[in-house]
């Protein structure tokens, strides 16, 4: 029995790396949008409550915040030079600082675990007994402390998860030396995240 050959229909895939990338500034422009109107509310109570907003800033650990910033700052650094890495065809080299990316988001992430975990141990957070005892201003510090850095802390796990899928990616080929937008997407919104802390870190645990 002869089988007759089967016609194959060839596709031209459909790239579009410009409206990708585009994509991506609209939506980081959101996320700047976001945070921006959080600073402005930070802002506004600072210059209410000068007085107490130093007081909630004294309970903050320095230490670790200045860790944590260290952490998020050498991650960016990880993920900058993984696009190079790609770009250059260093696949491997590529894969090995995403990994490295994504440990420094988990490490911060621990840090950041057991800072508030003291917050709790002392009951600085929203609706337990210690924290009514706190002046207005203080208890709008802790407020917004809670809500600004665990918002942060969102992005930070989405940002990993973001990685997380351009290492899946590049392991199946669908990014690699040619074709790497995606892997400069993960790269922005990780730098975002970065740029985030970099003010949020002064804003609440440098106040004087």
């Amino acid at each position: 029995m002869e089988i007759e050959p089967s016609n194959h229909v060839h596709l031209t895939e459909h790239r579009d790396d410009e409206g990708q990338r585009m994509g991506m500034w609209i939506f980081l422009f959101t996320e700047v949008i976001l945070f921006g109107g959080l600073f402005l509310v930070y802002a506004v109570y600072r210059n209410m409550h000068p007085v107490d907003f130093h007081e909630g800033s004294i309970k903050l650990n320095v230490v670790i915040g200045a860790i944590n910033t260290i952490i998020l700052l050498t991650s960016s650094y990880f993920v900058a030079m993984a696009v190079s890495s790609m770009q250059k065809g260093k696949v491997k080299q590529a894969r090995t600082l995403l990994l490295l990316t994504i440990l420094c988001a988990i490490i911060f992430l621990v840090n950041k675990f057991f800072e508030w975990q003291t917050k709790f141990h002392h009951g600085l957070f929203p609706g337990m007994e210690e924290f009514y005892k706190l002046s207005h201003g203080e208890s709008l510090f802790f407020i917004l402390y809670f809500f600004m850095t665990g918002l942060h802390g969102v992005h930070v796990i989405v940002g990993a998860v973001f990685i997380g899928f351009i290492l899946r990616y590049i392991k199946k080929g669908k990014v690699n030396p040619v074709r790497y937008t995606l892997l400069e997407n993960s790269g922005l919104y990780w730098h975002l995240v970065d740029i985030i802390w970099i003010f949020l870190f002064p804003l609440f645990y440098l106040i004087i």
